[in-house]
């Protein structure tokens, strides 16, 4: 095909296009349109074409005094193309979010002889950027968001992140520790989702084993294996056209990464003992408190894989991140137990509240429900006292009061509300580090915890300082 033969399908060619397409003369007299021009603003070739560019009121042409029959656009003075987002009238009066791309026409001479105008329909974009304004503003006074507890500004960016996500159908991948919340924040996805009104099914990964776990996912053949008595369906079919949420992604063996793999790109099953694939739509959510990319260098855990589920992450903040949602987090769970066990209790004293703000909650949230269900249990009325919480959270107060007190008699400065010790001091940073493992009874987490760093730094410093957690117990 030549260039000449192009030219004859110019007119086909150009009503393919899914943007409107607009040519305006330098006089702002609309010479030509497309099709897609017709179906979004409503006006027919025979309606518009002819007439003066300004009947569409483009919000953003400026107009100077030029032109036979109306004040013309700036645009001819510009020499250069432009974009800008901008609203266009259409045959019914209303206004058409679209992002414009407009370009010269100019002829041997240089001159400018037309505009061509590229419009393309933001209206979706718009619509989802005030679904999260409206969303957002749908996080009631106590700070409950679909389940989720908290206004922190750490949490509000994780709100956000879902109402975004869940207008896709990525995949989506939710990081976070244990307690914090995984499971509300896949089941608030779906809520928000554009699959809402269709299944939302989930299993947890780490509760199955190898075998099991694949007859869960992709269901199974009657006689498949010993005891499968009659054909079952998997959860990806009890899921087809909705989402399927697989929580402690990162516990799934290899071989079931692999099928996995394969079902997200060519959306389709097999069942075990069967050879016929079946066809599936669902938009996957996973969640995991494990770190992917030890895993992948163990090889435990796929790459290729790793890359396709890790498209949307969210990482839910731990609890002793966002302190300032504890608050709103005790006065929701107290007001549902006080209604649950008809007990009079109106909340925490003083010194409880100040050990719950505190406390680093290596548990987080379901930690910290469970500590006041415990109170719950103990107190009988009035306000929840240090001698109605659990004692692992008092003992842990103590034991880093212990600690303080050695740091200071060992002249090692702490930051304030934190045991964090100056690296440059490793005599007296070694010595809390063995009295705290001796008062934690060698619990290399609770003496993280009484530390207030991480149990790897507790690891490495133990690797740094040669120190033998049999031999600390047995000096103790």
């Amino acid at each position: 095909m030549t260039k000449k033969d192009i030219y004859q399908y110019y007119e086909k060619i150009i009503n393919t296009m899914a943007e409107a397409l607009m040519v305006i003369s330098s006089e702002g007299v609309i010479l030509m349109i497309n099709r897609s021009f017709e179906q979004m603003f409503g006006y027919s070739s025979a309606e518009i074409v002819g007439q003066p560019c300004t009947l569409l009121e483009c919000d953003v042409c400026e107009l100077r005094g030029r032109g036979v029959n109306a004040p013309w656009c700036k645009l001819f003075d510009l020499n250069q193309d432009i974009k800008k987002r901008c609203m266009i009238k259409g045959k019914n009066g209303s206004y058409l979010p679209v992002l414009k791309n407009a370009s010269i026409l100019k002829d041997d001479s240089g001159q400018p002889i037309a505009a061509v105008e590229i419009l393309t329909d933001i209206s979706k974009i718009d619509q989802l950027d005030q679904k999260v304004d409206l969303l957002s503003k749908q996080l009631s006074e106590d700070g409950q968001f679909f389940g989720i507890i908290g206004k922190s500004p750490s949490l509000k960016k994780v709100f956000d992140i879902m109402i975004k996500a869940a207008q896709s159908d990525a995949p989506i991948i939710i990081y976070g520790e244990s307690g914090t919340g995984k499971e509300l924040v896949a089941q608030a996805i779906h809520q928000l989702g554009i699959r809402k009104d269709k299944p939302f099914v989930q299993l947890n990964c780490a509760a199955l084993n190898e075998s099991l776990l694949e007859s869960e996912l992709f269901g199974h053949m009657k006689g498949a294996f010993t005891g499968a008595y009659r054909h079952r369906i998997g959860r990806f079919e009890a899921a087809n056209g909705g989402d399927i949420f697989l929580d402690e992604i990162g516990d799934i063996p290899l071989s079931i990464q692999v099928k996995l793999l394969r079902v997200l790109e060519v959306n389709t099953i097999e069942r075990v003992g069967d050879h016929q694939s079946i066809s599936v739509d669902v938009r996957l959510i996973t969640a995991t408190n494990r770190d992917l990319s030890k895993l992948i260098d163990e090889n435990l855990f796929r790459e290729d894989f790793f890359f396709r589920i890790n498209v949307i992450p969210i990482r839910i903040p731990p609890l002793r991140e966002r302190t300032e949602d504890i608050p709103l987090l005790i006065n929701s769970f107290v007001r549902r137990l006080r209604a649950r066990t008809g007990k009079p209790i109106s909340g925490l004293d003083h010194n409880a509240l100040e050990l719950f703000m505190d406390y680093q909650w290596p548990g987080n949230v379901r930690e910290l429900k469970s500590a006041l269900e415990y109170a719950f249990v103990i107190a009988e009325s009035g306000l929840i006292k240090l001698s109605h919480l659990p004692t692992s959270m008092t003992e842990e107060k103590q034991l880093r009061e212990k600690v303080n007190q050695i740091s200071i008699e060992h002249n090692s400065p702490a930051e304030k509300g934190n045991q964090k010790f100056i690296e440059n001091n490793p005599t007296s940073e070694k010595d809390c580090l063995i009295r705290a493992l001796r008062q934690s009874k060698g619990n290399q987490s609770k003496a993280a915890r009484i530390l207030g760093i991480a149990r790897v730094t507790v690891w490495n410093r133990m690797k740094k300082y040669g120190i033998e957690l049999n031999k600390v117990i047995e000096n103790e």
